[in-house]
C-alpha cells in the first residue's frame, strides 16, 4: 500500500508539473476564460492544515487523494473527475455507489498519486490531509488549490466539515450529519435504548498483511460509530496504544474475547493470519465466537471508508447484527 515513486517518476512528474505551471502563466486565451470563469462564480477562504486557502465557491473539477475525502465528496453530491485507489480489489472502495464512481479517473496509488495525472485532469480543488501528502503540498498546490486535514480517521466530523465548506456544500453537511445522528438513534432504539445497548461490550478486530492483529480501542473511526449507537466497549480497549489498537500476535487472540467481535481483514488472508487465527482453539472458544456472535464484516466499509455514507451503511449492518 506505500509503494515509493521512482526517482525517474518523480522527476518526470515535476518537469511535466513546471511545464503546466509556465504554460498557464502565457495567458492563453483558454486559460484567460478559465480564469475569468472562476472569478466569475467566486471565491471563499478555507482555514487548513496549511493555512488559508482561496477555493472557488462552487468547485467543478475536484480531486480526492484519500477515501475519507471520496466519501465526503459523494455524501455532499460531488462527484470528483479524479480519485486516488488503496490497495484493494475492487479499485475504488466497493460499499461506494457504481453509479457515483462512473467515470472518476484513478490518480494511483494513494500514498504515491501521480501528479502529472492529477494536473492532466486540470482540476480547481483538490482534497486531502497532511499526515497523508504533506511532503507534496508544494507540488499540488501549484497544480489546485489544495486543501488539506491535519489527519484522518478519528476527526472524520470535523474533517467532514471542512470538506463541505472547501466544496460549498454546507447546507448539504447539516442535513447529511442530521440524518447520520437520526440513524444512529434509531438503531439505538432497536438494541433497547442506552442503557441496554450499553451493556453489550464490543470489539473490533483487524487482521493486517504483514503486522500484527489489532484490536481496536476509543480512538478511531470505527469507535466513534460504536459511541454513538451507545456500545460499550471492554477494558481491553483501554490498553490500545495512543488509543488507536492494541496488537497481539495469533496466540493472544483470546484477549479480544467480549459479548461481540467483529472482525474484517486487510490483504491477504493467510499473511494476515486471519485463516490460522479463526481455525485456532483460541478463537473458537471464546464467548463470542460459542454465542455466534463473532461476525466477518467488510475492511473496506467498516476500516478504510471513514465517512458518513460508510457509517449509514455500518449503522444497518450494526442493527442487522445486533438486535433481537
Amino acid at each position: 500500500m506505500n509503494n515509493t515513486l521512482g526517482r525517474r517518476g518523480l522527476l518526470a512528474g515535476s518537469l511535466a508539473l513546471t511545464a503546466a505551471v509556465a504554460l498557464s502563466g502565457c495567458g492563453t486565451k483558454n486559460d484567460a476564460d478559465s480564469s475569468d470563469s472562476s472569478k466569475a462564480g467566486g471565491t471563499h477562504k478555507v482555514k487548513t492544515a496549511m493555512g488559508d486557502v482561496e477555493v472557488p465557491d462552487a468547485p467543478k473539477r475536484v480531486v480526492v487523494l484519500d477515501t475519507a475525502e471520496l466519501d465526503s465528496a459523494i455524501t455532499l453530491g460531488v462527484k470528483p473527475v479524479g480519485a486516488t485507489h488503496t490497495g484493494t480489489a475492487s479499485g475504488f472502495l466497493n460499499y461506494l455507489p457504481k453509479d457515483k464512481l462512473e467515470g472518476i479517473t484513478d490518480v494511483g496509488e494513494m500514498m504515491t498519486p501521480n501528479l502529472e495525472a492529477i494536473a492532466a485532469l486540470k482540476p480547481d480543488l483538490i482534497l486531502t490531509s497532511k499526515i497523508r501528502h504533506g511532503d507534496k503540498y508544494a507540488e499540488l498546490k501549484k497544480i489546485a488549490p489544495t486543501v488539506m486535514t491535519e489527519t484522518t480517521g478519528l476527526p472524520w466530523k470535523e474533517n467532514f466539515q471542512l470538506h463541505a465548506d472547501a466544496l460549498g456544500k454546507k447546507t448539504e453537511a447539516q442535513k447529511a450529519v442530521a440524518d447520520y445522528e437520526a440513524h444512529a438513534g434509531k438503531v439505538t432504539a432497536a438494541l433497547g435504548g442506552k442503557e441496554k445497548a450499553a451493556t453489550t461490550k464490543v470489539n473490533v478486530v483487524r487482521f493486517v498483511e504483514g503486522a500484527d492483529i489489532r484490536i481496536y480501542g476509543k480512538q478511531n473511526y470505527i469507535s466513534t460509530i460504536l459511541a454513538d449507537v451507545g456500545l460499550g466497549r471492554p477494558a481491553i480497549t483501554d490498553k490500545a496504544k495512543d488509543g488507536f489498537s492494541y496488537d497481539v500476535s495469533p496466540e493472544k487472540i483470546d484477549l479480544a474475547d467480549t459479548d461481540v467481535v467483529f472482525h474484517s481483514t486487510y490483504g491477504d488472508p493467510e499473511k494476515a493470519k486471519q485463516k490460522q487465527t479463526l481455525d485456532s482453539a483460541l478463537w473458537k472458544g471464546m464467548k463470542a465466537a460459542k454465542n455466534d456472535k463473532a461476525f466477518g464484516v467488510d475492511d473496506e466499509l467498516w476500516i478504510q471508508g471513514i465517512g458518513y455514507t460508510a457509517a449509514n451503511e455500518i449503522l444497518d449492518e450494526l442493527q442487522g447484527h445486533l438486535a433481537g
